[in-house]
């Protein structure tokens, strides 16, 4: 596992290293280029100076040789020519290299004082160009064997003159150097470029480090809450209930009471004690998920109502909701999955407490704002999704929507922490959950559990 861990690690940074390498490369090639289409005319300057007579032959090699330049220039601005960006290379090195030979050949031969502009020429490859040692040994080869043929082919005599052994050596010399010298600068970037590639790679494993450290911190917090929310709950709980019990004992006497009054008054009453029965219901149902938090047992698997963990969810938020926001709910008859009845409450609120915040941030003409929750079984699973029509995610967010602490709202209004809570509380359930948005049309999240086997025990019933 760790060779195999390693083996990616280099082939990573491999493949990096030739992205940035091959960046470099075409970028110094353009330079190059244009380098050669300067030069090589300017060069006429020395024409004038040296061989007046052949001004206007060397001035017409001169001026193809920059045209020829700035055409390799070109292709180095577009796709193929950044792929073949070596050869090219080459070509740029030996392009005034072949027209020197040709003023070489044209006038004295190996005795030409042009030989100089082949030297430059081995300069520029090892200053400007960023050539590895066997890339360098081609171009410098290359040069040296069109100056020997040029040389032979001109006046094979003159071959034995000090003069030309002079320039040979001095050529080859310049050479080694150029070799030499691309071979260490080669070693030295890519050595740069690891420090550099290490450095950031242990900056962002820090940074993640540091991240997962504020999940943790900002976890803990939120325990430390619920733990306070438990006991306080309890005793809320505790107080709430014996006038509770007190109100449905008195309710019920009040219901014998009206069944001996006259019938006239009867209905009347009867639709009174039953607003208020079911006034008690409500509180009951409050009462009932409350006690959730407070009993951590509750967090095992056990078979949950599906419907009756969105309606729990959706009677927490009854007094967020606003009053023209619609929502629709459909749930398959006695649809259940294997989940913690607390977890499964929590990530319900979660996304429908974000639906209804991106609700109030789109401003709606003629539709109304909506939330959907629907609820089914397909083949091995139990789907069950949140849409809203609000503004929906851009698709630059969509891949982020679940790393802790990313959020698009102001500061202030949430610290990216509720939908990193549901991807984790669903994950210990054995479920998914995924996001998909049209932006400026809806948002619909997708949550899928694992269909429970045969022999679970039947779903925990409603608290109603």
């Amino acid at each position: 596992m760790v060779r195999k861990q390693v083996s990616s690690t280099a082939t990573e940074l491999q493949q990096a290293f030739d992205r940035e390498e091959k960046a470099n490369r075409v970028s110094t090639g353009k330079v190059a280029a244009l380098l050669v289409a300067v030069l090589m005319p300017f060069g006429a300057t020395l024409d004038i100076a040296v061989y007046p007579a052949s001004v206007w032959e060397f001035g017409l090699i001169r001026v193809g040789a920059a045209v020829l330049a700035l055409v390799i220039w070109w292709l180095l601005t577009r796709p193929w020519g950044q792929e073949h960006h070596r050869f090219l290379g080459i070509v740029t090195a030996w392009l005034p290299a072949v027209c020197i030979c040709w003023m070489i050949y044209r006038t004295e031969g190996p005795l030409s004082p042009y030989y100089a502009g082949l030297n430059l020429i081995l300069l520029a490859i090892s200053l400007v160009v960023r050539w590895n040692a066997w890339e360098s040994i081609l171009a410098v080869g290359g040069v040296l064997a069109m100056y020997l043929s040029t040389a032979y082919l001109a006046d094979p005599a003159a071959m034995r003159h000090g003069r030309f052994v002079a320039n040979c050596i001095f050529l080859i010399e310049t050479g080694v150097i150029v070799v030499v010298g691309n071979h260490f600068f080669s070693k030295l970037r890519v050595r740069e470029f690891r420090n550099r590639y290490e450095l950031d790679h242990r900056k962002k494993e820090l940074e993640e480090a540091l991240t997962r450290l504020r999940e943790a911190e900002a976890q803990l917090i939120q325990q430390e809450k619920m733990a306070s929310l438990g006991v306080l709950s309890a005793g809320i709980i505790h107080e709430i209930n014996n006038p509770l019990n007190f109100a449905a004992t008195n309710l019920y006497a009040l219901r014998k009471r009206v069944a001996t009054m006259p019938p006239e008054q009867r209905k009347a009453v009867e639709e009174i004690v039953a607003d208020v029965e079911d006034g008690l219901s409500r509180v009951r149902d409050i009462v009932a998920d409350l006690r959730t938090f407070t009993h951590p047992e509750v967090e095992s698997l056990e078979a949950v109502d599906v419907a009756e963990a969105v309606q729990a969810a959706l009677r927490y938020l009854s007094g967020e909701t606003p009053d023209g926001v619609r929502i629709d709910v459909h749930i398959a008859p006695g649809l259940a999955v294997r989940a913690s009845r607390n977890k499964m409450v929590h990530v319900l609120i979660n996304l429908v407490e974000n639906s209804l915040d991106a609700l109030r941030r789109k401003t709606f003409g003629g539709e109304t704002p909506s939330i959907r929750i629907t609820g089914c079984q397909e083949d091995d699973r139990i789907r069950l999704e949140v849409w809203d029509n609000g503004p929906g995610i851009a698709p630059e967010h969509l891949g982020r929507v679940f790393d802790p602490f990313f959020t698009t709202k102001d500061v202030g209004e949430g610290m990216g922490l509720g939908l990193s809570i549901c991807y984790r509380l669903l994950q210990e359930c054995g479920a998914r959950i995924r996001v998909e948005s049209d932006p400026g049309q809806f948002c619909r999240f997708i949550l899928e559990f694992p269909r429970p086997e045969p022999h679970v025990e039947e779903p925990t019933g409603s608290h109603a």
